[in-house]
């Protein structure tokens, strides 16, 4: 347990340990009063079970009986002859409140602060009123990993073959002593390993309350079960004001990643409609959530973390929870977690929150939900997160959640299902994106034709699976295919759809584009130029899918021989996506690299260069070294150090980028092709060439 030990040298002569419930405090206060005792530091040892006021009462009753004689009074009077006693001895003495259920419990109870005796408290609250001048707030952490292991290394000392999977079983069990001393003992009751536990506490049917130890055989002088404990630290925060609201908000908790919840989430609409249906009784108030939520964190059942704006609750604790809940509140507790999760990932940049908190969140949803977010039908957020996880440069991760979606939605909502085709797309699309572009474009071809025949040709999910189709077979090495299929197919939108639906304009942006990759840039170009004004007139100068089109526009300028027009293109855009998108995000990161690019082609290669070194710096910050776009900025970054006559630090950064991109890509991908040629070229360009004579 990872603590300052409360010793009776310092300064303050009262101590409060705080932590979540079964981190060991109470065994920490017995390991301290032992000390002292068995060392002849003590004079008289008071220990109280604090849970209620009447506990603190009765047991400094029984210690004035033994310090002043104190008989025949109630308990209230000779609780008042002892705390005067201590005040005035200079016998030393040391009182232990076990267990503080509620701070004003101890009102007028607190023992004096003396130079010849000590208070500790041991307590789950982390209230204010408890951190009071002279008292020492020690908040107790779970054991470190080096702890942990020393732990279960002690308790398998006679059968270490029980250690196998011992690093990842304390990992799973989040470090907390009362979890790993019961598990320890139900693996050695029934014989198990470590690894053994492990497949029995990940099974997704599995109770917490079945992998541990009956209550007759509690290890380590715990009195309770580790469910149970925390039970009881439930039922004390649902009783603070706003009473009743704290238990349903740790339903919805429970489902999301126990390491970072977005605070943001417990004050959006599915969420507090949850809450409201928890309390039918009282009208749920502005701030009630947030309150509720401060209730959690006063009972160390979640940390509340301001800097970071996040939640944070114990794995066990979320595990514990979602085995309480009826199946009605369990459906009801998930869906409002994933509608809330939802609902921030729709606002613009999901209100600032760094994107890796909502997929860790997102997984962790999906991991404990298994499908019950598919049998009605599957749920936007796990299509949004699929998508988002590939854009962050996890495509493994997003080709298994595709492929996950489209097994599942296969077995509960059928192979015709709108849901289950959209999956299957999400899977060819991934796939290809992981390297395997033809292969992309044959399951894309296939899947129009399986919803031409389950939805219809005039279905927009059908033209949507057409012009995906259309995309990989100009990316598999056939453009002008692609050219053809994205004319009939505009003909035929424009037709069902009408010319200024904004799929119509996709179509025609997609259309413009391979005709500039099918060899005809000036083309692109006027394409692009009528496609620009259509969305300014439908959608604003403003609009994100407007500034789109003018950043391929820029790019296809370039292309068609005009590298100056094109900078002074991306120049104006750039102004533009700061303003409206700010200067972080990604389609702004987007526009500088373009910048850069066509600089360097006007022959301003020495600002090119250092906007490009800047450019890095920035997308390390704002999307993490390993995002695509950060390798693909350092990739470029290297061209140029090797085209100014760096070929050393073009090689050094190359060889990064391709450790770094082989982590998540095969390697075949296109990228990891290209890699591989630019590190071959400038590697021979940095070789001393040799003198012959």
């Amino acid at each position: 347990m990872a603590a300052d030990h409360p010793g009776t040298t310092n300064s303050e002569p009262t101590s409060v340990l705080t932590g979540l419930g079964g981190v060991g405090k109470t065994q920490m206060a017995v390991a301290h009063a032992l000390d002292l005792w068995t060392r002849g530091a003590l004079d008289m040892l008071v220990w109280a079970n604090a849970a209620h006021r009447h506990g603190i009462v009765a047991a400094y009753a029984q210690a004035a009986q033994f310090a002043t004689g104190a008989d025949q009074m109630d308990d209230t009077e000779a609780a008042r002859r002892f705390l005067a006693w201590a005040a005035s001895t200079d016998r030393r003495w040391l009182v232990v409140l076990d267990d503080l259920a509620a701070p004003g419990d101890i009102a007028d109870l607190w023992p004096p602060n003396t130079a010849h005796g000590r208070t500790l408290v041991t307590t789950r609250r982390h209230d204010a009123a408890l951190a009071h001048e002279g008292r020492r707030f020690i908040t107790v952490q779970p054991f470190t990993p080096a702890e942990s292991m020393a732990y279960l290394t002690k308790k398998f000392a006679t059968a270490p073959q029980r250690m196998h999977g011992a690093a990842q079983l304390a990992n799973d069990l989040g470090h907390l002593p009362v979890a790993m001393g019961q598990a320890a003992a139900y693996i050695q009751d029934r014989g198990l390993t470590c690894q053994e536990y492990r497949r029995r506490l990940t099974a997704r049917l599995a109770k917490l309350a079945d992998l541990l130890p009956e209550p007759d055989a509690l290890p380590d002088d715990y009195h309770a079960a580790v469910s149970a404990t925390w039970s009881l630290s439930v039922r004390l925060a649902d009783r603070l004001r706003p009473k009743g609201l704290a238990r349903p908000l740790l339903d919805t908790a429970a489902w999301l990643d126990p390491n970072g919840i977005p605070v943001v989430l417990f004050e959006y609409a599915a969420v507090r409609a949850y809450l409201a249906r928890r309390r039918p009784t009282a009208e749920l108030r502005t701030g009630d959530a947030s309150d509720a939520l401060g209730s959690l964190h006063r009972l160390n059942l979640v940390t509340v973390d301001d800097s970071a704006a996040v939640v944070r609750v114990h794995a066990l604790v979320q595990r514990a929870t979602r085995d309480g809940l009826g199946s009605s509140r369990r459906r009801h507790a998930l869906r409002a977690a994933a509608d809330a999760l939802n609902a921030i990932w729709l606002d613009t940049g999901g209100n600032d929150i760094p994107e890796e908190i909502l997929h860790s969140n997102a997984l962790a949803l999906h991991r404990h939900a298994g499908d019950q977010l598919v049998r009605d039908g599957v749920h936007p957020l796990l299509f949004r997160a699929t998508t988002s996880l590939g854009r962050a440069g996890h495509v493994a991760a997003a080709v298994r959640l595709a492929q996950w979606l489209n097994e599942t939605a296969s077995r509960l909502l059928g192979e015709d299902h709108p849901d289950t085709l959209a999956a299957r797309g999400d899977l060819a699309f991934w796939r290809g994106e992981a390297g395997a572009p033809s292969n992309a474009a044959a399951a894309a071809q296939r899947l129009v034709a399986d919803c031409q025949r389950a939805l219809g040709p005039r279905h927009r999910q059908t033209l949507n699976a057409r012009h995906h189709a259309a995309g990989w077979h100009g990316r598999a090495g056939a453009p002008q295919r692609a050219v053809a299929e994205l004319s009939a197919l505009l003909a035929d939108r424009i037709r069902i759809l009408g010319p200024d639906d904004p799929d119509t304009l996709n179509n025609r942006n997609s259309l413009a584009g391979w005709l500039g990759y099918a060899g005809d840039p000036r083309g692109a170009v006027a394409a692009l130029r009528s496609v620009l004004m259509d969305r300014v007139r439908i959608l604003g100068d403003d609009h994100t899918d407007t500034l789109d089109t003018r950043h391929h526009l820029a790019h296809w300028l370039g292309e068609a021989g005009e590298p100056a027009a094109a900078a002074a293109a991306f120049e104006s855009l750039l102004d533009d996506r700061r303003r409206v998108l700010g200067a972080q995000h990604r389609d702004t990161l987007a526009t500088r690299y373009r910048l850069a690019r066509w600089r360097a082609a006007a022959g301003d290669s020495a600002r090119a260069l250092r906007d490009m070194q800047q450019l890095v710096k920035d997308c390390r910050e704002a999307l993490g070294t390993h995002h695509p776009d950060t390798l693909t900025t350092e990739a470029s970054l290297a061209e140029l150090y090797g085209e100014q006559g760096n070929p050393h630090l073009a090689v050094a950064l190359l060889k990064r980028v391709l450790t770094d991109r082989l982590t998540v890509l095969e390697r075949s991908h296109p990228d990891i092709v290209r890699a591989r040629e630019r590190l071959a070229r400038w590697t021979s360009a940095s070789k001393p060439v040799r003198e012959t004579g």
